[in-house]
């Protein structure tokens, strides 16, 4: 009786910890975090990309950007670029579902190095199903630059480390991030400290897509 007890208590506990980590989720997206958008003029649109566990920023290219991102960035490169952090050992191996592996998902829900992810696209619908438009002003666009450009791991000589791991696309590169990647603090928590940091409002806590989702509805300018 007393293994069966236990057994019971275990299985309840699989099942309330990734309840709770979901509920907790939820309220950290309706709490609020970032600036306001009073005063703040809609001046430029950007882009997140949303996937089926990760959304990514897409922000526009103009010679600002290129000179910021030289080293991911060919001279020729318009329209967007796409950029997200993630674990290295999920994020670099993990080009479809097919290639995730339960040693990834261990080594990123326990803590792993980071890395950003930089790609780019000449064109994004505006009907596209998979991005969520957001405008804002050109003060929180050039705080969000340059809190994303102050994220890859410098070397010795302060440049930007380019991970060994090949792309997924003929134009994307992985490089070495700072911070580190875990459970609490995932994807979509780092990208959601980008625009709080940029005094853009969005929610506290949001690790999961879901809740970057509601975060964006709930902090949705009027």
């Amino acid at each position: 009786m007393r293994a069966l007890r236990w057994g019971l208590r275990a299985a309840a506990s699989l099942i309330a910890v990734p309840i709770l980590f979901f509920l907790a989720a939820f309220a950290g997206a309706l709490w609020p975090a970032g600036g306001s958008w009073t005063n703040q003029p809609p001046d430029i649109r950007i882009g997140l990309l949303r996937g089926p566990i990760h959304y990514d920023f897409a922000l526009p290219i103009d010679p600002d950007l290129r000179a910021d991102f030289t080293y991911a960035l060919p001279p020729d490169a318009t329209g967007w670029m796409i950029i997200g952090w993630g674990s290295e050992a999920f994020y670099t191996t993990a080009g479809s579902y097919s290639d995730i592996t339960a040693g990834a998902i261990w080594q990123a829900a326990t803590g792993d190095a980071a890395v950003l992810r930089i790609d780019y696209t000449p064109f994004i619908p505006n009907d596209f199903p998979n991005v969520i438009w957001l405008d804002i002003s050109q003060t929180q666009y050039n705080t969000l630059r340059d809190t994303i450009k102050a994220t890859p791991l410098p070397d010795a000589s302060g440049a930007p480390q380019r991970h060994p791991q090949k792309g997924f696309t003929a134009t994307d590169s992985f490089w070495r991030a700072k911070d580190r990647f875990h459970l609490f603090r995932p994807c979509n928590q780092w990208l959601a400290e980008q625009l709080t940091a940029a005094g853009i409002p969005f929610g506290a806590w949001t690790p999961t897509p879901q809740s970057v989702t509601l975060s964006l509805w709930w902090n949705a300018r009027n």
